[in-house]
């Protein structure tokens, strides 16, 4: 169903993920930095929440193909493309599997939603 091609595409425009708490400590704790150097120094503050910086148009954690803290990332970008939106809207559905390469096999919408509800709950 999905097979990521390491193409960078969900790094790549004028925003990020918003970060909970976790995230921050997770990724304070594998890069081995005080929060404030870390915020200071990977972050930026969008109203009350924190997201990652952006670097020549993508995420400043993104590298050569690669997340740097992928065994840190933030949960939402450990989630994507395989995002609950997609069961709520048919066009949440088209616009993630038009923009992410790793789901250009994705079958039609209505067996995509099934898969998505079994990953959700196996007993199903």
């Amino acid at each position: 169903m999905f097979e990521c091609k390491r193409c960078g595409h969900c790094c790549h425009g004028e925003a990020t993920v918003t970060l909970d708490d976790q995230d921050i400590g997770r990724m304070s704790a594998y890069l081995g930095l005080p929060l404030p150097e870390l915020k200071d120094k990977y972050l930026r503050r969008i109203g009350k929440s924190f997201e990652m910086k952006i670097v020549d148009g993508h995420c400043i954690f993104y590298r050569d193909r690669g997340c740097r803290i992928h065994p840190a990332r933030p949960w939402r970008c450990g989630q994507w493309p395989l995002h609950p939106s997609i069961l709520i809207d048919r066009s949440n559905f088209q616009a993630i599997t038009s923009s992410c390469p790793g789901l250009e096999t994705a079958p039609e919408y209505e067996r995509f939603c099934e898969m998505m509800r079994e990953l959700e709950d196996p007993d199903l």
